[in-house]
């Protein structure tokens, strides 16, 4: 399994000198299906950050039936695994490089995001203190939507953290977890099942949260944000898209499978590739 290599760990120890508590180590799982555009960025942004952190980690870039050199791209980087999952669907790609990952973290990561200062470190620090935290997660900045649709998004995402409050520590039905930012205990992934690969693309972050509860503790955190592009709030409206995962999200809690069923394509255009802001 290719993986990048990095210091010993933030106190300057490694695992083998006496005493030192054994460090945990980060799988990076990014499901791809006709990224080309996107993946390098998103793959130097983590390779780079991984470089300069004191974490363990490896990558794994899931081709989920590619028709375009998505595939060529991971391989392209020594640092990456490429694992092939012909079966479309974003929950079958997850499932695919979850079962190829080594680490006792599974990071949940999009082809079209870009890791921000600070992210390792906190993912670290939050699953070493909390032996009890099954799952983390945190916002999508979208870099290039406008400045009103990125206020927009941050609206609602404090609709939806009030809804994680609800649902997690009163109801204990749920939790929130946002698709591409989220982070998962691999030991409770393997009690839950795994992820469901019923489910196509809407609702699988919230079904996650639903299962995950049982496992131990969830927490979404303002402080853990990552970049990603805002392609398919552009193309389909923020508003309507809003409206579209928000009822999905109440569908999987109530009934336990998404009320959207397929979701559409929405491939990079004219713009070209998308800033490197990492």
């Amino acid at each position: 399994m290719a993986a990048v290599e990095a210091m010993p760990n933030r106190t300057g120890r490694s695992p083998q000198d006496d005493g030192a508590v054994p460090l945990l180590k980060l799988s990076f799982v990014i499901p791809a299906y006709n990224e080309e555009a996107y993946l390098r960025g998103c793959l130097e942004s983590i390779i780079g950050r991984i470089k300069k952190s004191a974490v363990h980690a490896e990558i794994i870039v899931v081709n989920n039936g590619s028709m375009d050199k998505t595939r060529e791209r991971g391989l392209s980087f020594p640092d990456v695994t490429v694992v092939d999952e012909p079966a479309k669907g974003l929950p079958r790609a997850r499932q695919a490089g979850y079962r190829a990952a080594a680490g006792d973290l599974i990071a949940n990561v999009d082809a079209d995001n870009l890791l921000p200062e600070g992210w390792l470190e906190r993912v670290f620090d939050e699953f070493s203190k909390d032996d009890s935290l099954v799952a983390l997660s945190g916002p999508l900045v979208y870099h290039d939507l406008s400045r009103l649709g990125r206020l927009c998004t941050r609206f609602f995402y404090y609709i939806a953290y009030v809804s994680y409050l609800l649902t997690h520590y009163v109801l204990k039905t749920g939790g929130m977890l946002q698709g591409g930012n989220f982070v998962l205990r691999k030991s409770a992934l393997e009690t839950i099942g795994g992820y469901n690969t019923d489910i196509e693309f809407y609702g699988e972050d919230t079904d996650i949260a639903r299962r995950m509860q049982a496992a131990g503790r969830i927490k979404f955190t303002f402080g853990l944000p990552m970049y990603s592009s805002g392609r398919r709030l552009a193309e389909e409206g923020v508003l309507a898209t809003a409206l579209r995962y928000a009822v999905n999200y109440l569908w999987v809690l109530t009934f336990k499978r998404p009320y959207t069923r397929m979701s559409t394509e929405v491939r990079l255009k004219e713009k070209g590739p998308p800033p490197r802001l990492c």
